[in-house]
């Protein structure tokens, strides 16, 4: 497939500082990519410069195949929606749909069409002759969607749009991107530091930290097979725990030999192992734990119990479970061999998974 963006070897510095190192990295045609991290990782410096907003230190960004440095924002052909949706008070949902048509001096039937296209698709369909303040927040938010997107762009910049949102629109609004994205046939590139945002929505995730890019890789590679500590703490919720890599599908931790699906490393080298917290299987009492350990508290979540076990090993595990249990409880735990990833003890990778050779 072919690469709409590539970042090859990209930096940038602010007053002397590195905000980007390193960056490598490339978007497919049709795919919705997420950069996502906490604040300050450079997912939206690494936007900006897509949209022309900024220009990198060093390397090159390019664009089709075509080096797009110097390249002004109005000559790509990107667009941009923002987190704070911009629009025009003083003009009504079609004519703020309108605008960039008619800056390009487009004939009036054919904005006509467009832009009735754009409320079709976005969900407004009648809704051209309102004042865009009356809106709810997720309605201004498709209208700045349809304002960018009746430009026909080839890539959709997106700058956590749905930050402004509450819970409840925001999660109708990560299904109706997905749809739109799929149902136009272009290329996304979304930046959020939600992990629910990029694992419901992406084809494809890079995680970022201090400028650099520490995984990429599908929602499923991310979550199921993290390269590093970091990776693993961000997306969702993990037990991380120091180990040691005895032989291939062999591991040690927590004062017990595991098996496990892992190999490829050093016989008896430190590692990192990781346990989801759905993936622990409680017992009641000890008899029949690998782990054994005491409730400390427990929450009810909704749909599962957020359980704290204070383990024999010294090491405090979250569990997430159907079952109640109480504080204090004596309870044992077992862990089946796809329920442990192994790691590197310090890994930072900066390729996709599906570019490197299976270990």
């Amino acid at each position: 497939m072919e690469h709409v963006i590539d970042f090859k070897n990209v930096y940038k510095e602010f007053d002397g500082v590195d905000v980007l190192s390193n960056i490598n990295l490339y978007i497919k045609q049709n795919e919705f990519m997420t950069l996502l991290g906490p604040s300050g990782c450079g997912k939206t410096t690494m936007l900006r410069i897509i949209g022309g907003f900024e220009e990198p230190t060093g390397g090159n960004v390019l664009l089709f195949g075509e080096n797009i440095k110097g390249v002004p924002p109005y000559k790509r052909r990107v667009n941009t929606v923002f987190q704070r949706y911009a629009l025009f008070p003083h003009l009504n949902v079609f004519e703020n749909i309108a605008f960039g048509l008619k800056l390009k001096k487009t004939e009036k039937s054919v904005i006509k069409k467009r832009v009735e296209d754009m409320l079709k698709l976005v969900g407004l369909k009648n809704y051209g002759d309102r004042d865009v303040s009356r809106l709810s927040g997720g309605q201004q938010q498709r209208i700045a969607i349809a304002r960018a997107l009746v430009n026909e762009p080839e890539v959709l910049l997106l700058d956590e749009p749905l930050g402004a949102l509450d819970l409840k629109f925001r999660q109708g609004m990560q299904l109706e991107l997905k749809r739109m994205q799929k149902s136009l046939g272009i290329t996304f590139v979304y930046v959020t530091h939600d992990q629910e945002e990029a694992l419901t929505m992406s084809d494809a995730i890079a995680v970022m930290d201090e400028g650099v890019i520490q995984q990429v890789g599908t929602p499923e590679q991310i979550y199921n097979e993290p390269r590093n500590s970091f990776v693993a703490d961000f997306i969702g919720e993990s037990n991380i725990i120091d180990g040691i890599m005895k032989a291939d599908y062999l591991v040690h931790f927590a004062g017990n030999d595991f098996k496990c699906l892992d190999r490829g490393f050093n016989e008896n080298e430190p590692v990192r192992v990781v346990v989801r917290p759905e993936d622990i299987e409680i017992t009641r009492g000890i008899k029949d734990g690998m782990i054994t350990g005491t409730v400390t508290s427990t929450l009810f979540m909704g749909v599962h119990y957020e359980i704290r076990l204070d383990g024999k090993n010294g090491f405090e595990w979250l569990v997430h479970s159907t079952d109640q249990f109480q504080i204090g409880e004596e309870v044992g735990f077992i862990l089946e061999p796809n329920d442990i990833h192994v790691m590197e003890a310090s890994s930072y990778d900066n390729v996709r998974i599906d570019d490197m050779e299976a270990v």
